[in-house]
This record gives C-alpha cells, structure tokens and sequence, in this order.
C-alpha cells in the first residue's frame, strides 16, 4: 500500500473535494483522481460516492481512513526515531482560532512552537468560537484556540489563558470608570456577532444583572474584533470586549478602557481538539506542548 496515496486520500476526506485537496498538497485536480483510483484498484473496493459535486466516503472509506491516520503517524514517528535530533520534523498543523486568540495569542503560539520545530508550517483560519468548535468536531482542522465551551463528547478543551471583559469608548467620550452596567445603556453600542465567546459572556452577565439585551442602543452587529475596534476609535459607539485586546490599543493611549462594577466572571481561552481525530506527530507536540501549560504558567503564549 502506497503512503503517498494514503495520504493524498486523507486529503480528499477532509476537503471532501478532490480539487481542494489538489490546492492543498500542490498536485494536480487529475493527479490525486489517479491516486485515488489506483488505490481504488488495488484495494478492489470503491472509496467514493460521486454525488453530485461532493465525494462522499463509502464504508470502505470511512475505515481506511482511520486506518491511513494511524499508518500515517507511524511513518512520522518512524521518522523521527530515527533523526538524531527533532528539529527536521516538517508537517502541516492546522489551527481555528476566534478572533482575540487569533490575533493576540496563535501568532506568539507559532512563534514559541517553530523554535524547536522550524519546518513545521501552520493553516491558520479565524472565524467565531462557534464555528471554531465546528471545525474541530468535523474534523476539517488539528486543533481550535477560542473564549467558549460548546460541550460535546469528542471535545477535549485545555485551558491557556484567564481574562475579563471590559469597557472602551473613544478618549473623546466622557465615561469615567469603573462604571454600572445600567450608564452603558445610555450609548450606543457595537456588539460582537451572536456567536462569539465574547457575546455569550456579556449576554451571561446581562442575564445575571436581569438586563434583557434588548435594553442595550445597538447600533451594529460586527463579525471582526478589529472592525469594532474602528467603530469604538472613531467615536460611533462604545463596546465591551477581551481585555487582552483592549489592553493593545490603551497602553497606546488610543482608547479608554474601563471596569464594569460586578462583572466579575473571568473566563478562558482554551485550545479544543477532537478525541476522535488521530493527530500528526506534530500537531500532537503542539498540544502536548498547551498540556504542559495547565497548572502553571498560563500566560506563557501570551506574554
């Protein structure tokens, strides 16, 4: 059994698409058909429903995949056993990541992890908590960086970092804080869309605070952390975000940042990764390198 075509078919699951998974490994569209069919052939089985657009796996598919992640590790650790040192390891590691980690946490997560494997190379995509855990449980990416829990059996979350939510208005506006959550109501607001950690912990605290959101002058619903910050900067509105992100623009004198009276609840940022999925030696390291973390120093990725 040929690895390569092993690991041209893993490719092809989790795109679910053979012109995606050829963009991916830099192949042809017509290379990795020929890889699949030849494996078709010598395994005597079909692998794929054509349906459509979409290859569907058979249940031919869906057990040689778990199979060819498996034998796909042990060519790696194989590999590995036999380099003297760890730092030739190349490999992709693919990451999911909501907005604050995204943009303040994986790239000092990255750098931290290529100084002991510096041929390993990252796909990093950033969407909301929501869809981040999506990605994870499908399977479509290693591991995921986000603010919420979704609870779920094959999830398996390590906590990286503690924080707090807080306040920001422009410096033209005339708040002073610490401030109640009930003055926030008389200015307009820029909320984080619906599914982002940071929407379900203010709309936790809210609840707690028996404020409906309703009672909240919102005036835009924003999918980018960096567009809200615009917003907040050019006066539109004020906001209630990551303290971590807004600690980067107050330390520039670009914002004020304020503490909300009661709004104790601290949360994490966690990695999340599916039990189920047979990671890469890498991606392996690269978690048990957050494992090493817990009851420690959490801080480390993001100092």
């Amino acid at each position: 059994m040929d690895l390569h075509q092993l690991y041209v078919f893993t490719k092809v699951v989790e795109h679910k698409s053979f012109s995606k998974a050829a963009d991916d490994i830099f192949l042809s569209q017509s290379t990795v058909s020929s890889h699949i069919q030849a494996l078709e052939k010598m395994l005597n089985m079909n692998l794929f429903d054509r349906v459509g657009r979409e290859s569907i796996l058979t249940p031919q598919g869906e057990r040689l995949y778990q199979w060819a992640l498996k034998l796909l590790l042990i060519k790696d650790q194989a590999l590995l056993d036999l380099k003297e040192g760890m730092t030739d390891l190349r490999g992709m590691i693919r990451i999911a990541a909501s907005s604050v980690p995204g943009q303040f946490m994986v790239p000092r997560m990255v750098k931290q992890f290529r100084v002991q494997y510096p041929e390993a190379t990252f796909h990093i995509n950033q969407s909301s908590s929501k869809i981040v855990a999506e990605k994870v449980l499908n399977g479509s990416v290693d591991v995921g960086i986000l603010g919420d829990k979704y609870e779920n059996d094959k999830l398996h979350y390590i906590p990286l970092l503690k924080e707090k939510l807080v306040l920001i208005t422009s410096n033209q506006n005339e708040i002073v804080g610490p401030v109640n959550i009930e003055e926030v109501l008389d200015y307009p607001f820029v909320m984080r869309n619906s599914s982002s950690g940071t929407n379900a912990l203010l709309e936790r605290f809210l609840k707690k605070s028996k404020i409906h959101k309703d009672k909240l002058n919102i005036i835009a619903y924003i999918e980018s952390g960096q567009s809200l910050m615009q917003f907040v900067l050019q006066d539109i509105g004020i906001s209630i975000i990551s303290e971590i992100a807004a600690s980067e623009y107050s330390s520039k004198n670009m914002l004020k940042m304020h503490d909300i009276n009661g709004f104790d609840d601290e949360r994490y940022f966690y990695l999340v990764y599916n039990i189920n999925k047979t990671q890469s030696l890498l991606s392996k390291l690269f978690i048990e390198g957050a494992l090493d973390l817990v009851g420690g120093n959490h801080t480390k990725w993001a100092e």
